[in-house]
């Protein structure tokens, strides 16, 4: 786990360096930029130029080794026999099949290898076999490789956005990297244009997070997950697809063994995942909440590591902890535990420094424990498994059951069902049934953005200035939606939030939250054979009207202790409504509106009222607060620059 950055430029040696643009300057701007985020890789940094008459390309790295810890340096270097150096690559992620890639190369092409580690095994499959070696990587990656003979860069990113890879093209050439705020130091000789986008601006205040490729920086990309990107100097990236998940749905056999054969299924194939994930050459720990999916990669590990230590976090006010689940299910399992318990106070303080890793707002507040929580693994391990994906690759959103309760509506005519809707209108706000006869009223399409909906059209237009009722959801689902024509509901809403939710909220905060405290995260139930085996479970598997995730419980059973197995999932439930009613968290709220600079984007008076009437009780706006106050303290920090976070190191054991 890495951080890399890239700039590929059209100049030369011959070029007129000018100011701030010349070659030379290239390769000392990425090795400074490249500092900025040292804390994804701490042990090591690495820089690498390659000047030729008409481009300059120049790499930068920071290590977290976890992998071959005396070798695999990079930027690496490989190539076959006749070209001993034409590659060179910088990778963030894990490749957890590297040994058998590395067999098969070795065999099949007589690939030859100077490292013990996975990085090689990428570089050699690419040589050999081209883009179709990225559906071979089975594990995490982003990764910028440098060939020396066809003057490219090659771009990729895993199939489910686990590593992030921003991209900015400017007249100084293209910058790439792992962390946003390594390219904005670029910004002025790349030339980007770091004006806020206020499309995504609304994008973001209506779904919680920035989708996929947007960023709030008008110049900056994301390559999306499951693609990759030719960069040629001079030219901006061409970025192609190669994968796309499919659920396809194939219904049990009727035999009496049938259905046990699909839950063994399951369990074979999380049981070999977790086996390649734990793959390291330092100490491997877990996440461990009081839900099913922590519960299972916990269990799962520790027979492959007896000494396993499992964490968690809470909160000091009551009702807001699953320490006392995860406690009890740690010592069912027999793992050490060890917990932190986050005050009102650390909570608060550390909100800046939170929002400058994020490089990109993310109004999920779970996030903050995430950090805390990450700190503390941090002191005792360099890896830590964790339960991400479950909840998509195997239906575990209560929202999934929504297509059930939903289905006497499908059977009215368009025109009656759009008169149920209008009936709703007048009905008061929380009345029993009104949100049903109005949800009942949509497709599928109109209704379903997500897991994050605060804001409604009327709610979005007070508090933003520049609201348009041209930007909606509907620019971020409308295609996902359709590719996925056909399928039943359920699919489709998995299908979203593979696009949406889980890649602009769930694996942000993971990779951001850990890696800012220089710990690796891994996400076993993210991996491509067990996708292949959850996705064609039928919907009668997923979701029942009194349970979520029921093949995955079924093939649990063995494995996860029973006061967990049919617990539902809370993750860290984190007490914002109640601190932003009285407290330092309301104090701080009033602060940031009253010193913000960024009315131009949020309407301040309307949010000082939404506080007022949020402290006095009228109403619960705590989730659009959170996302309005986040999008201000991001604004203070990389735009305004009237907040300076202090960034605090936290300690790194030299080998865990």
């Amino acid at each position: 786990m890495c951080g890399l950055l890239a700039w590929v430029t059209a100049l030369g040696d011959d070029a007129d360096s000018g100011a701030g643009s010349g070659a030379d300057v290239v390769a000392e701007r990425v090795a400074a930029a490249a500092q900025v985020m040292r804390h994804r890789g701490p042990d090591e940094l690495g820089t690498w130029t390659d000047r030729g008459p008409a481009h300059t390309v120049a790499l930068g790295f920071t290590r977290l080794a976890i992998i071959d810890i005396e070798h695999s340096h990079q930027p690496l270097h490989w190539g076959p026999p006749e070209t001993p150096e034409r590659y060179v690559l910088v990778f963030n992620g894990e490749i957890y099949n590297y040994l058998e890639l590395r067999a098969e190369l070795a065999a099949a092409h007589g690939a030859v290898f100077a490292t013990d580690g996975d990085t090689e095994a990428i570089v050699a499959a690419y040589h050999y076999w081209g883009v179709e070696a990225l559906p071979r990587l089975r594990g995490m990656f982003a990764f910028a490789l440098w060939d020396t003979a066809t003057g490219e860069l090659f771009c990729a990113r895993d199939p489910f956005g686990i590593k992030p890879l921003f991209m900015a093209t400017g007249p100084g050439g293209t910058v790439v990297g792992s962390e946003k705020k390594s390219l904005l130091e670029l910004a002025d000789a790349a030339g980007l244009d770091t004006t806020v986008d206020r499309r995504a601006v609304q994008h973001y205040t209506l779904l919680q997070y920035v989708p996929e490729p947007e960023t709030l920086h008008t110049a900056v990309r994301r390559l999306e997950s499951g693609c990759y990107a030719r960069v040629r100097p001079g030219q901006p990236p061409q970025t192609t697809r190669y994968f796309t998940p499919r659920f396809a749905a194939e219904p049990f056999g009727t035999g009496p063994h049938a259905a046990q054969e699909r839950y063994d299924e399951i369990t074979a194939v999380l049981e070999d995942s977790v086996a390649k994930h734990m793959r390291a050459d330092v100490t491997v720990g877990a996440f461990l909440s009081g839900g099913i999916d922590s519960t299972a990669i916990a269990a799962l590990a520790i027979r492959h590591n007896p000494d396993l230590i499992t964490f968690t976090t809470g909160f000091e006010r009551e009702g807001f902890s699953e320490v006392d689940v995860a406690v009890a299910t740690a010592e069912a399992i027999g793992a050490r535990h060890i917990t932190k318990v986050v005050s009102e106070h650390e909570f608060v303080a550390a909100l800046p420094e939170i929002v400058w890793y994020l490089d990109e707002p993310v109004a999920d507040p779970a996030l903050v424990p995430l950090f805390f929580v990450a700190r503390e693994a941090r002191k005792h391990v360099k890896v830590v498994l964790s339960g991400e994906g479950a909840d998509e690759l195997f239906g575990g959103y209560t929202i999934y059951r929504e297509p059930l309760s939903l289905k006497p509506f499908n059977y009215l005519p368009g025109p009656l069902r759009r008169s149920v809707g209008k009936m709703s209108k007048p009905l008061p706000e929380g009345m029993r049934g009104k949100s049903l006869l109005h949800r009942g009223s949509l497709t599928l399409e109109q209704r379903y953005y997500g897991n994050a909906r605060s804001f409604s059209d009327e709610q979005l237009r007070a508090v933003l200035p520049g609201f348009s009722p041209d930007w909606t959801h509907t620019d971020v689902t409308a295609p996902i939606y359709a590719a996925s024509a056909g399928w039943d509901p359920v699919a489709r809403m998995q299908h979203v939030d593979l696009f949406t939710w889980l890649r602009g909220d769930i694996l942000v905060k993971a990779d951001k939250m850990t890696m800012a405290n220089s710990l690796e995260l891994r996400v076993p139930f993210l991996d491509p054979e067990v996708f292949a085996v959850a996705s064609r479970l039928p919907v009668s598997a997923k979701i029942t009207r009194t349970t979520t995730k029921y093949a995955l419980r079924r093939a649990l059973e063995p494995i996860v202790p029973a006061h967990v197995l049919h617990r539902p999932k809370l993750g860290f439930p984190v007490p914002i409504r109640h601190w932003l009613r009285a407290g330092e968290l309301l104090d701080w709220a009033y602060q940031m509106v009253a010193t913000s600079h960024a009315g131009e984007h949020i309407d301040l008076a309307a949010t000082r009222r939404l506080l007022d009437e949020h402290r006095c009780g009228v109403s619960d706006h705590s989730r659009r607060l959170w996302t309005v106050l986040i999008f201000l303290l991001w604004h203070a920090i990389f735009v305004d620059r009237s907040v300076t976070p202090q960034i605090s190191e936290p300690h790194y054991p030299v080998q865990l």
